[in-house]
């Protein structure tokens, strides 16, 4: 397999072996064992620990997708952290962070997640990939991208180095994998920007920083069970801004600032030192758990305008992108490892239609819609509510819509194995298009309550418990439920129901603080519906007012 050697080399070439990388290798072969797959991977392994790497958190999709999909249960319960859900504090300025709201579960959901220690992930994803034949070069770097002529059956060619001279691969698809790198992207002239302009800085440091700690109200400690809050991925949120606290399971804790560009200038936190007077500033409680010396630095680095999109990722002409590479959203809610799993998912699919000898351009085209509107929609999430992130009232009530929106479609399509299935998405295609509309407009309505409620005086604290939602809950469960196409499809529209049933008693909430608030369009897309049963409505709406 030399460089001369004429033909394919292998099946699938992989330039990056991080998370995206290596989930696909294993991917492609736990689904086709004949199939030949290398990966590429810049860095010598085993990398250290505590890698220095966005995307720790999962959520229900990623965490799905790593655990069932890949067979990767068992080192996540012995090996990672269970993760103790979302929990968002609104503390800005405060030392009380027991006074504060809350908006968190006060018990495990049904539906697991994992914080992910990413170098000690990689590394066991590097030992299972070459278990499972998968062959990986790592430390090496990669010197020239030769793509195949547009439309003919030519391989792919990649030149690299290793300590041990240079090689070249030929390889029939070849798929990028290497992160903000983006070696395919740059190549093809693929970078585009969106319209969500924020910055980033993150640290970890040694030992776990436990908010539990930070009170000594046994109630307040109480309020969950087990009292693990530190297991959380926990948000500490502000005007245009809101602080990750992760804890990792090699012993040290990975910390972040998030911020809108316009509010909170990256100079004002690219530096540690310039960090954590930011935080003393604006998070005083945390800065001071930091002060201690048994949580020394590990690491410190700062990135600027990192959300960005992708002119394209699937190509008839045998190549993709997947994970950063591709497009990266905004960590708020942790969606990385979600996009990871649905392009891995899509390129295996279209990669099995190659190899059976089916025509794949037109599915390469489909998938890469459905993932740019998957991208697209849950962009709105994010996009210009930046401002809402301090806001008691509105940011809960926000929460609870978002996760709404995320478990009523995309989540229910992931752990239904129905990403590739086009008739059903030509089926649901009205509902869709539905709840994109009633989205869009909930985000306009989101973002002007905020605006209207700037200079009132915050809610007394208190924690606003979604586990205690019994609709919510049952929204997380149901995930797991298997069911056939006329099921999944009443799944579906009943999920979509629930979406109107919110956003009529959220319109009405916001009505009520606000009496002249604009619609935004909500009132034609919600008709005049009959007040939702007393099941639906979130019991904590009236204590948010």
């Amino acid at each position: 397999m030399d460089g001369a050697a004429p033909g394919n080399d292998i099946d699938v070439l992989i330039i990056g072996g991080g998370l995206a990388g290596l989930t696909l290798a294993l991917q492609l072969r736990q689904r086709d064992p004949a199939l030949r797959v290398a990966v590429l991977e810049r860095k010598a392994h085993p990398v250290p620990e505590a890698a220095h790497k966005v995307g720790e958190s999962t959520v229900e999709i990623g965490a799905h997708y790593l655990a069932d999909v890949l067979g990767l249960r068992g080192h996540l319960e012995t090996r990672q952290i269970r993760k103790f859900g979302f929990r968002f504090f609104f503390s800005d300025g405060r030392q009380d962070i027991d006074r504060c709201t809350e908006v968190g579960v006060s018990r495990l959901l049904p539906t697991p997640s994992w914080q992910i220690d990413r170098g000690r992930f990689e590394n066991f994803l590097g030992v299972q990939a070459r278990a499972l034949g998968v062959r990986f070069h790592d430390g090496a770097v990669v010197r020239e991208i030769g793509m195949a002529v547009s439309g003919s059956d030519a391989p792919h060619a990649v030149t690299f180095t290793q300590p041990g001279g240079e090689r070249t691969l030929r390889a029939r698809w070849l798929v990028d994998a290497s992160g903000r790198a983006g070696l395919l992207k740059r190549k093809l002239g693929l970078a585009q920007a969106n319209d969500h302009d924020v910055n980033a800085a993150w640290w970890r440091v040694d030992g776990c920083v436990d908010p539990n700690l930070w009170s000594e109200d046994p109630a307040w400690i109480q309020r969950c069970t087990p009292p693990d809050r530190w297991r959380s991925t926990n948000h500490m949120c502000g005007p245009g801004y809101w602080f990750w606290l992760i804890p990792l399971a090699s012993g040290a804790h990975s910390l972040g600032i998030v911020c809108d560009a316009k509010m909170h200038p990256l100079e004002t936190m690219n530096t540690h030192a310039k960090a954590m007077d930011w935080l003393r500033a604006h998070q005083p409680r945390v800065a001071a758990a930091l002060s201690g010396g048994e949580h020394a630095l590990r690491d410190f680095l700062f990135l600027r305008h990192f959300s960005y999109g992708c002119r394209q990722v699937f190509s008839a002409d045998r190549w993709a992108l997947t994970g950063e590479a591709g497009l990266f959203l905004d960590p708020f809610y942790s969606p990385g490892t979600d996009f990871i799993a649905i392009a891995n998912t899509y390129i295996c699919d279209l990669i099995e239609k190659d190899r059976a000898g089916q025509s794949f351009a037109p599915y390469a085209d489909l998938y890469q819609q459905l993932y740019f509107s998957f991208y697209e929609n849950t962009l709105t999430l994010y996009q210009g509510q930046y401002p809402l992130f301090g806001d008691s009232q509105v940011m809960p009530v926000k929460v609870i819509w978002d996760y709404t929106f995320y478990w009523a479609l995309l989540g229910p399509l992931f752990f239904g194995r129905r990403m590739t299935d086009v008739a059903m998405f030509g089926r649901l295609r009205p509902d869709f298009a539905e709840a994109g509309m009633l989205n869009r407009a909930m985000q306009a309505l989101l973002r002007e309550w905020g605006e209207r409620n700037d200079g009132r005086a915050p809610p007394p604290g208190r924690l606003l418990d979604q586990y205690g939602i019994d609709w919510f809950h049952e929204m997380n469960r149901a995930l797991n439920d298997v069911l056939d196409d006329d099921a999944f499809a009443r799944r579906i529209g009943d999920n979509l129901a629930r979406m109107r049933w919110l956003a009529t008693e959220i319109l009405a909430q916001a009505r009520r603080v606000h009496a002249g608030i604009d619609a935004h369009g909500l009132d034609g897309l919600l008709g005049q519906p009959d007040p939702p049963p007393p099941s639906l409505a979130p019991p904590w709406y009236a204590d948010a007012a």
